[in-house]
């Protein structure tokens, strides 16, 4: 039986939550999780960014039970879904904040979900230096206030926490790739926040979880990419809208090296870890899901990579930022173990994340309808060669 098919099995009729569900990687999940025939359930705070990605697969309304927009009437989503019995892809989706653990229980009770996704987060590095504080609220006690709901209310026996792949003390090792027996201690707020929300989950797998049969794992991905992703001090993003504004796109940093894989690589592999752990306890554990060492590319590399794709003018020029806060300049994951555990490789390579990427910002300069389209038919392609 292949990845996908195991996937489909699984997930259909299963009650997942999703943490963060309106951000791009959530949007992503919930398509994704709709095609696999799973009961979603989303709490999340109102997207952060405007377009929003979210916005334009589920309308303006955020609350309440929402219908995937595709089309006129959704039909490719509806012959997407078909394979898996979902005639209506639809979401239950919270507006919440995950620092509110009243809140969060409530609508934890009401979902009673069997498996759990948390992608809530404060994600961007450069932001955790203006909010620090609110950075650790959110990625520290947001992950607190989950797990204490998976503690306290029966039901839920699989667990996901998606970290970062900046969770690691990184010692600018050229050609090495951390591996999950790597020493945690990011460097600034975003990534050391990142690695509190990971020994909170060791704490808890230990003291509670192993005791109660939940088995929990976390996940640290590398950088993604694809098409929807409009948070600030993103490459793509930023080149997207460099390409809307018909301007180029002027970049700080081309020579950093980091580990790029497509928005649906992380996302499946997400999903198989969870479904894996909990047919199988003993897989519970810490994961890097990063591409293979020839995708881990420079910023520059990478801006070259769009300009091609993309072409009808799109370009690119170096401009160094004076007394920008330190980031990392080299990075790169060791994805050996899940590997090995799963037998999962990349499915796009490279060269193919950058074309999807492409491609849905051209189809999203269209229209919204027509970026939706082409997601759609992004995760079927995905999941044909998963």
């Amino acid at each position: 039986m292949s990845h996908i098919e195991e996937l489909k099995d699984f997930y259909r009729g299963k009650r997942v939550l999703v943490t963060g569900h309106t951000g791009f990687k959530g949007s992503w999940l919930c398509v994704l999780l709709s095609y696999l025939g799973a009961e979603v359930f989303g709490y999340s705070l109102e997207p952060d960014t405007k377009p929003a990605l979210f916005s334009m697969l589920y309308g303006e309304d955020h609350e309440g039970e929402l219908r995937l927009r595709a089309g006129k009437d959704s039909g490719a989503m509806t012959e997407a879904c078909a394979d898996s019995g979902i005639p209506k892809p639809v979401i239950h989706s919270h507006i919440g904040d995950i620092r509110d653990f009243e809140e969060l229980r409530s609508f934890f009770e009401k979902a009673k979900p069997e498996i759990v996704i948390h992608l809530a987060a404060q994600p961007i590095v450069r932001e955790s230096y203006v909010i620090p504080r609110e950075t650790y609220e959110i990625n520290v006690m947001g992950t607190v206030n989950l797990l204490e709901c998976v503690r306290s209310i029966p039901g839920c026996r699989s667990v996901l926490n998606v970290t970062t792949d900046k969770v690691y003390l990184n010692e600018e090792r050229e050609g090495y790739g951390y591996r999950e027996d790597d020493k945690l201690d990011g460097f600034d707020p975003y990534s050391n926040s990142k690695s509190c929300s990971e020994l909170v989950t060791h704490s808890y797998k230990a003291a509670f979880f192993d005791g109660m049969d939940i088995r929990v794992s976390t996940a640290r991905a590398g950088n993604v990419i694809g098409g929807g992703d409009f948070a600030k001090d993103r490459i793509i993003p930023d080149f997207v809208r460099a390409v809307k504004d018909k301007k180029p796109l002027r970049v700080r940093n081309p020579y950093s090296t980091r580990p790029y894989q497509h928005v649906l690589e992380p996302l499946f592999s997400y999903l198989y870890i969870a479904m894996r752990q909990w047919e199988d306890a003993s897989l519970a554990g810490w994961y890097n899901v990063g591409p293979d060492d020839c995708d881990c590319v420079t910023t520059g590399e990478l801006c070259d990579l769009f300009e091609k794709a993309y072409g009808e003018g799109a370009c690119w020029r170096s401009e160094a930022e004076k007394d920008a806060p330190h980031e990392a300049s080299f990075l790169k994951l060791d994805n050996s173990k899940l590997k090995d555990t799963f037998c999962l490789h990349p499915v796009w390579h490279i060269d193919e994340a950058i074309g999807a990427s492409a491609d849905w910002t051209k189809a999203w300069l269209l229209s919204d309808e027509a970026a939706n389209e082409e997601l759609i038919r992004q995760v079927k392609a995905f999941a044909g060669a998963f």
